[in-house]
């Protein structure tokens, strides 16, 4: 099983930056795609960025050119800096992690959430 913790949310004025981070923990073969989501108030939960193993992201539209997602692979981490921040970007970001964990003698690809970190753009 994978654990997720994150840190590095809070509260930061428009136009401010911050950073995310994610460290995972936990016994399993290998994690594979590391990322973040995030949920805002009466919203579903949505991709914000993932990162791939060895290469390849993926972003959602509104914050391209203004997140930049990025891993440690040796330490098991990944980062999110958020630049530019707007208010739209508030919302509860969550650690998301797919992960080769053994179950019964087999390997298998299951995917893993953190507990999730609040991010407030205001001012």
């Amino acid at each position: 099983q994978v654990q997720l913790v994150e840190s590095g949310g809070g509260l930061v004025q428009p136009g401010g930056s911050l950073e995310l981070s994610c460290t995972a923990s936990g016994s399993f073969f290998r994690i594979n795609t590391m990322g973040w989501y995030r949920q805002a108030p009466g919203k579903q939960r949505e991709l914000v960025a993932i990162i791939e193993r060895s290469v390849g992201t993926k972003y959602t539209e509104s914050v391209k050119g203004r997140f930049n997602v990025s891993r440690d692979n040796a330490k098991k981490m990944v980062y999110l800096q958020m630049n530019d921040l707007k208010r739209e970007d508030t919302a509860v970001y969550y650690c998301y992690a797919t992960a080769d964990v053994y179950t019964i003698g087999r390997l298998s690809e299951r995917v893993y959430w953190g507990q999730g970190t609040q991010v407030n753009v205001s001012s």
